[in-house]
């Protein structure tokens, strides 16, 4: 089951999440899935 959360950061983090996207050629959207889904397994 999916989820939609909403992300809010600064514009400083919010330019590094456009230069990771580009650099990977992917969506914002995705680079900020990938590094929740590795913070959160950093947690564990």
């Amino acid at each position: 089951m999916e989820r939609q959360v909403t992300v809010v950061c600064d514009d400083d983090l919010g330019r590094k999440v456009v230069a990771l996207a580009r650099e990977y050629d992917t969506t914002e959207e995705e680079i900020v899935r990938q590094l929740i889904e590795y913070g959160i397994e950093c947690l564990d």
